[in-house]
C-alpha cells in the first residue's frame, strides 16, 4: 500500500530538495523548519513525520539523535545534459543510463536547456520511467539570452520567446537608461537566481533595436547562438600585419603551377574563392587535374591570435543577407582568396586521372598558382549545356556575352565528363543523392525580401562537388589506409536510425512508394525512393523525412567512414577559409609529408568535437535567418490564397508548405473546419471524429495566410473550403 495523499506533501519535497542542496551537512528539525518557514504546529509535526519516514526509506539517515543528513547513495546521482521541452518539462541525457531521466517543471531548480547538471534520480513504479530533479548545476551552457524588453514603472522584464526557455528575466530599474526602450529586442546576461525569487536577475548588455527589422533580427539570431559578429581589434591588427607578398624564397619551396591552365567556379555573389582547378592533357586519355586550395595554414600559425579566433568561431556563418566569416576579411576575401589574375599560395591534391575517373598517380603538397579565369556557376553551366565556348549575356557576370579560349573550353568539357563518371561510380557504391531545392531570396537595398527563388544543383555545381569530394577522400585515405594510420581529423557519418527508417517506410507507403528495408543495401532503397519522388509535390517532404533518418555528420579523429557518401575514408580539406577542421587537416597533412610526429591527438579530438558543435549552431542560425526572411516576405501576402502540401502533422495541428515559395505555416487543430479532429499517432494524421475527414502528410491543400508573426517567426494559415 502506498502512502495516502497528504496536503502537506509539498513539505517533504522542499525538505528533500534542501538536503540535496546541502549534502554531507547535518540539521535538526528546528533548523529545517526555519528554512522551510514552518511556523504552525501541524506543519512542524508533519515535518518530523516526513523526516522519520525518509530515514526508514533510506533517503535520509540520522547519525545522532535529533540530527538528519542526506543518505550517501551515489547510484541515485547522475550527470548529464538537460533538454527542456516546449511544455516546460525536461529530460537529462546520461551516458550511464539506457533511458533519459524525466524532470518535472518543479524539479528543474533554475537549470536551463543545455546545462550540464547533476540529477537526483528515483524510479517511478509506472512503466519503470526514470524521474528525478536537478540537484546541482555543474556548468551553464549559456549565460546570455535574447528577448523582448517590457518596461514597467519601477522595473522591467526581458520576455523570452524561445519555447525552451521557461522563465523571463527581472531587470532592476537602474539599468533602464535612454539607450533602452519598451519593446526593444535585447541581449540579457544571467546574473543570479535568488532562492525565493520567481525569476532570475539579469543585466542588459546589448540593444538590437526594434523587433522585426532585418538588421535587428540577424544580429539577434547570431547572439542567440553565441556566434560573434565582429572581430576583436587585436585580431584585425594581426590580420592587417600579414605579409601578403609572393616571394621567390617561398616559391622555391613549392611546386609551381603558374603556367598551368587554372580557373575557379563559384556563385556569382562569392567574394572568397578557396578552391581552384588546374588542367593539363598528358596523353589521349590521361589528364593532370590539380585541386588547389587556399593555403590558410601558411598565414594562420598554431597558437597565434588569428588561430585562436578561427578556432573559437570554427566556421563561417551564412545568413540570408550577410556572411559572418571565420577569418578577417583581409584573409578571407583578400590574401587567401584565389582571385583571378593573381598569384596565390595553395595546398594541392594533384591527380593523373583518366576520362573514366581512374586515378593513375596522386601527389599532395604546397604549391603556387595563377588563376587565369573566374567562372560563375551560370557561366560554366552555359558552356557545358550549349557545348560552345560562348557564354550568353544573361549568364555572364558582366551582363555581356563573351567567349573563352579553346583550351579552357576543352578543359571544362573534359572535367565535366570526368566528374560525371566519378559521380556514377559513387552512386554504384551506395552514395545517397539528395538533390534538395534550396530557398533563396532576391533582396532590396534595405535587405528586405523582394522575391523567392529556388537554387538547384546543376552540372557545373556537381563538377566542382565531385573534384572536392575526390580531394577530401584521397587525403583521408593517404593518412588512414595503412597498417599504422596517421593521425587525421575525419568527417564521419554513421548509419541511419533503424526506427526512423521503419517510420519513413510506413509514411511513404501512404503515397504508394515501395521502400525495401529487408535488403542488405539500404542505400539503394533510399536512392530509389528519392528518385521515384523526384519532381513530385511530396518530394521536399520525403527528402526532409529521409534526411531526419540520417545521423549527423561530425568531425573526429576516430574514423568510421562516411555512410552517406559511401566512402571508407573522408575528411574536409577543401575549405580552410570557412572551416577550421580543414585548417587542422592541412597542418596534419604537411606534418605527415614531412614525417613530423603529431604531438597531441587528444587536443585534435577536442577541437573536432568543438567544431562539430559550432557547425550545428551555425546551421541553426542559418535556418532561423531563412525562416525570418520567409515570414518577412509573407507579411505582404496576408489574406492571399496559395496551394500547399501538408509537410507535418502533430496533435496541435498541421504544417503546410506553400508550393510556390516553400514558406511553411500552421493550421491549428482548433481552426480546422467542419469537425472535431484528433491525432492518430499510428497513421500520423488528423482524423475528423464525425466526418472521418483525414489530413495527412503529402495532401494537397488550399490555404489562406492569416498572420505573419516576425517575433515568434511563425505563419498562421487557415484552410480554404471548396465552394459547393
Amino acid at each position: 500500500m502506498g502512502r495516502k495523499k497528504n496536503k502537506y506533501r509539498h513539505i517533504e519535497k522542499k525538505m528533500l530538495s534542501f538536503f540535496r542542496e546541502n549534502p554531507g551537512k547535518e540539521y535538526n528539525y528546528k533548523q529545517i523548519a526555519a528554512v522551510l518557514e514552518l511556523r504552525d504546529t501541524r506543519g512542524r509535526n508533519e515535518l518530523i513525520k516526513f523526516l522519520n519516514l525518509n530515514v526508514a526509506s533510506q533517503q535520509l539517515k540520522s547519525p545522532s539523535r535529533g540530527k538528519y543528513t542526506l543518505a550517501a547513495n551515489k547510484k541515485q546521482y547522475y550527470q548529464g545534459r538537460l533538454e527542456v521541452t516546449s511544455s516546460g518539462r525536461g529530460f537529462v541525457i546520461c551516458d550511464d543510463l539506457d533511458n533519459d531521466i524525466r524532470i518535472p517543471k518543479s524539479g528543474l531548480n533554475t537549470a536551463f536547456d543545455g546545462d550540464l547538471v547533476e540529477v537526483y534520480c528515483y524510479k517511478r513504479k509506472k512503466k519503470g520511467v526514470l524521474e528525478g530533479e536537478i540537484a546541482t548545476i555543474l556548468e551553464r551552457k549559456k549565460t546570455e539570452f535574447v528577448g523582448i524588453l517590457q518596461v514597467e514603472k519601477n522595473y522591467a522584464f526581458v520576455l523570452m520567446r524561445n519555447s525552451k526557455m521557461y522563465t523571463d528575466f527581472f531587470i532592476d530599474k537602474k539599468q533602464l537608461t535612454a539607450a533602452y526602450n519598451d519593446g526593444d529586442k535585447v541581449l540579457v546576461r544571467f546574473d543570479e537566481w535568488p532562492k525565493r525569487a520567481e525569476s532570475p536577475f539579469g543585466t542588459l548588455i546589448k540593444n538590437f533595436g526594434p523587433p522585426g527589422e532585418t538588421s535587428t533580427e540577424m544580429h539577434a539570431i547570431l547572439s542567440d547562438y553565441g556566434l560573434p559578429y565582429q572581430f576583436p581589434e587585436t585580431v584585425e591588427r594581426a590580420a592587417a600585419q600579414i605579409d601578403q607578398r609572393i616571394t621567390p624564397e617561398e616559391i622555391i619551396k613549392r611546386r609551381d603551377f603558374r603556367d598551368v591552365l587554372t580557373f575557379t567556379i563559384d556563385p556569382k555573389t562569392a567574394k572568397d574563392f578557396d578552391d581552384a582547378l588546374s588542367f593539363k592533357v598528358l596523353e589521349d586519355d590521361l589528364f593532370e587535374v590539380g585541386i588547389h586550395i587556399a593555403d590558410v595554414s601558411h598565414y594562420v600559425q598554431p597558437g597565434g591570435v588569428l588561430d585562436e579566433e578561427a578556432l573559437s568561431r570554427a566556421t563561417s556563418v551564412y545568413l540570408v543577407d550577410r556572411v559572418v566569416p571565420m577569418l578577417p576579411e583581409v584573409l578571407s576575401n583578400g590574401v587567401c582568396s584565389l582571385r583571378p589574375h593573381e598569384e596565390k599560395y595553395t595546398f594541392s591534391a594533384v591527380f593523373d586521372i583518366t576520362r573514366k575517373g581512374r586515378i593513375k598517380k596522386e601527389w599532395f603538397g604546397k604549391t603556387v598558382i595563377y588563376s587565369d579565369h573566374r567562372f560563375a556557376y551560370e557561366e560554366a553551366q552555359d558552356i557545358i549545356e550549349t557545348k560552345t565556348a560562348i557564354v550568353s549575356e544573361k549568364n555572364a557576370l558582366s551582363g555581356e556575352s563573351y567567349s573563352v579560349d579553346n583550351a579552357t573550353f576543352n578543359a571544362l568539357l573534359t572535367l565535366d565528363e570526368i566528374a560525371k563518371n566519378l559521380r556514377q561510380d559513387r552512386m554504384k557504391k551506395g552514395a545517397i543523392s539528395f538533390d534538395r531545392v534550396e530557398v533563396n531570396f532576391n533582396l532590396k537595398e534595405d535587405n528586405t525580401p523582394e522575391s523567392v527563388y529556388f537554387k538547384t544543383s546543376k552540372d557545373a555545381n556537381k563538377l566542382i562537388e565531385e573534384f572536392m569530394l575526390l580531394a577530401n577522400k584521397q587525403v583521408a585515405r593517404f593518412a588512414g589506409k595503412r597498417e599504422q594510420p596517421l593521425p587525421m581529423v575525419y568527417r564521419v557519418h554513421d548509419e541511419p536510425d533503424p526506427d526512423k527508417l521503419t517510420n519513413l517506410q510506413s509514411v511513404v507507403a501512404g503515397f504508394g512508394y515501395k521502400f525495401n528495408l529487408k535488403t542488405k543495401n539500404i542505400n539503394q532503397s533510399i536512392n530509389q525512393l528519392l528518385a521515384d519522388s523526384h519532381g513530385k509535390q511530396e518530394q521536399n517532404m520525403i527528402d526532409t523525412l529521409t534526411i531526419r533518418c540520417m545521423s549527423k555528420a561530425e568531425y573526429t579523429t576516430n574514423n568510421i567512414g562516411h555512410y552517406g557518401l559511401a566512402f571508407d575514408y573522408y575528411t574536409h580539406f577543401t575549405s580552410p577559409i570557412r572551416r577550421y577542421p580543414d585548417v587542422m587537416v592541412h597542418r596534419l597533412l604537411q606534418q605527415h609529408l614531412e614525417k613530423t610526429k603529431v604531438k597531441s591527438v587528444e587536443l585534435l579530438e577536442e577541437a573536432s568535437i568543438y567544431s562539430s558543435q559550432q557547425e550545428q549552431l551555425a546551421t541553426k542560425a542559418e535556418r532561423d535567418s531563412i525562416k525570418f526572411m520567409q515570414i518577412k516576405f509573407m507579411e505582404h501576402h496576408i489574406g492571399h490564397q496559395f496551394e500547399g502540401v501538408i509537410s507535418g502533422v502533430t496533435e496541435r495541428g498541421i504544417y503546410v508548405e506553400i508550393i510556390e515559395n516553400k514558406c511553411e505555416g500552421m493550421v491549428r487543430i482548433k481552426d480546422l473546419p467542419g469537425d472535431y479532429f484528433f491525432y492518430d499517432d499510428r497513421r500520423h494524421c488528423l482524423v475528423g471524429e464525425r466526418t472521418n475527414i483525414i489530413y495527412q502528410l503529402g495532401d494537397l491543400i488550399q490555404i489562406k495566410v492569416e498572420k505573419a508573426d516576425l517575433i515568434k517567426r511563425h505563419l498562421d494559415f487557415s484552410i480554404v473550403q471548396a465552394e459547393n
